[in-house]
């Protein structure tokens, strides 16, 4: 399976693609811890059917440490007991986020009191922005038909060098 279009092939989405693998470095560097960032970032893509992000954030996580448990369950993580209420908070927020037309007017009051009971300013932000981001990604992979299977683990902060 090849993608529609090559991204990476055409200068100008190259040039998109460094600033956002910038961005994710940012991110990266925040205070949001790692796991809740790929587990979001996952959460995403799946919902978004990505399969390229799913395959990417799944062996990012995992390469970072996390259970292979956990990595099964991020589509169900209200039924599973793996998950703290912080991270649970983050996946929510994630969901609502990505769900927005699905959804009555966005994140609901409910997940956003969640979130910021457990994470402070510069962490809701840096969760806002990987919504955010995640969700861009996912979207321009989706369109061109990008296939899963080939990311090795670190092959995005490769671009930002």
């Amino acid at each position: 399976m090849n993608a529609r279009f090559d991204m990476m092939g055409n200068e100008l989405a190259a040039a998109v693609g460094k600033r956002f693998a910038g961005m994710s470095s940012v991110l990266r560097r925040s205070s949001l811890p790692v796991a809740t960032q790929e587990l979001v970032s996952l959460r995403a893509s799946q919902i978004n059917g990505c399969g390229f992000c799913t395959d990417m954030h799944t062996k990012d996580a995992a390469a970072a440490g996390e259970t292979t448990q956990r990595l099964h369950l991020v589509a169900s993580w209200r039924e599973a007991t793996v998950f703290t209420e912080a991270e649970r908070a983050a996946l929510a927020l994630a969901e609502e986020g990505t769900r927005i037309a699905d959804g009555q007017g966005g994140v609901s009051d409910e997940t956003w009191a969640e979130v910021r009971r457990y994470y402070d300013d510069d962490q809701t932000a840096a969760l806002v922005c990987l919504v955010g981001l995640i969700n861009a990604a996912n979207r321009m992979n989706v369109i061109v038909r990008m296939p899963a299977g080939f990311y090795e683990p670190g092959m995005m902060a490769e671009l930002v060098s």
